[in-house]
């Protein structure tokens, strides 16, 4: 099964930011490729999560749900949030996103 074909029951919304995160009760820092309400898409040096792992996240200040490691390919691996974001969460993250990336220098956010 292709990783894309999974069902999602809310959008995902393209994101690129650094954070800090952590995973198996050490701090690791990943990209986060992709945000929706029910969990996102990570990345992270390869080996650095399992399937099963538990997962904590603060972005731009914000703490998403405690989530775990659903599917792992790599240095890519996804996390389905044990609550939900709320949309209007998501919309600000989005929005503080889109501003930083027509910043000329990269930023990373804890």
């Amino acid at each position: 099964m292709h990783l894309d074909s999974i069902p999602r029951a809310s959008e995902r919304r393209p994101m690129h930011l650094t954070v800090k995160s952590r995973v198996r009760s050490r701090v690791v820092f990943v990209d986060l490729l992709d945000l929706s309400e029910g969990g996102c898409k990570i990345r992270a040096k390869a080996g650095f999560a399992e399937v099963g792992d538990r997962v904590t996240m603060k972005v731009n200040g914000i703490n998403t749900p405690l989530g775990s490691i659903a599917w792992v390919d790599g240095g890519l691996a996804g996390v389905a949030f044990e609550g939900a974001m709320h949309p209007a969460v998501i919309d600000y993250l989005f929005q503080q996103h889109e501003v930083r990336e027509s910043l000329p220098s990269f930023r990373r956010i804890v």
